[in-house]
Formats: C-alpha cells, sequence, structure tokens
C-alpha cells in the first residue's frame, strides 16, 4: 500500500526525513575526515567505527525512501535505524576529544530520537 508523499506526510515524517538526511551527511563527511587523517590513526578500530558510519549513512539513506514512499516496512525500517544510529554515535562518543566526531555522534543520536518517534505514531 503506497502513500503519496505530499497528501498524507505528518510534521513528524518530514523531521524524520529531516533528521535522517542529516545524519547521512554527517556520517559521510565524518567518514571522509577520518579517511584524511589517515596514518597511525587508521587502525582497527577507527576501520570499524567508519564501517559503522557507512552502515548508518546508508540505513538513514533507506529509511528516508521508505517514508517518503508509504512503505508498509516505515515502521521496522525506523527501528533498525535508530538502533543503527544509536551504535554509530556510541562509536563516535568514544572519541570525546574530537569535535568533529562528537557533531556526529549528535547527528545519529537526533535522527536516532527521531526515528524511534515515528514507532510513538502507528502504536
Amino acid at each position: 500500500m503506497m502513500m503519496m508523499m505530499t497528501e498524507t506526510m505528518t510534521t513528524e515524517m518530514q523531521a524524520c526525513i529531516d533528521a535522517c538526511m542529516n545524519c547521512h551527511k554527517m556520517c559521510m563527511e565524518t567518514m571522509t575526515y577520518c579517511m584524511s587523517k589517515g596514518g597511525k590513526q587508521m587502525d582497527k578500530n577507527m576501520m570499524s567505527m567508519m564501517s559503522m558510519m557507512r552502515d548508518c549513512a546508508e540505513m538513514c539513506m533507506m529509511c528516508m525512501n521508505m517514508i517518503m514512499g508509504g512503505s508498509e516496512f516505515m515502521e521496522r525500517t525506523c527501528m533498525l535505524c535508530a538502533q543503527m544510529c544509536d551504535r554509530c554515535a556510541m562509536s563516535c562518543e568514544m572519541i570525546s576529544d574530537d569535535a568533529k566526531m562528537m557533531a556526529c555522534a549528535a547527528a545519529c543520536r537526533k535522527c536516532e530520537e527521531s526515528c524511534r518517534s515515528m514507532q510513538m505514531m502507528t502504536a
């Protein structure tokens, strides 16, 4: 069952799309930032964190698409997105002395909260 974006888009849905878009952007920018640091900083933990950022960014994109398309799987996608954003934020927060990592964590936390609120909409 497909709903048209312009016909039934709620403010909560739009807020979730916006949060997902920002989180996607921040994860991609932070991955590029991490790659630019390179050298000794590029250890196994950093590679794992960058992989989490990539996965989070991809999930945010999928979540936006599900919401905009009115997918029947929107709620489940939002819940998975929230879990991935939480994991990514925790990973970024481990480098608390780096402003870029903390900005990424903040975007992930905001997206997590917005995606979780989507569950309440359908409850």
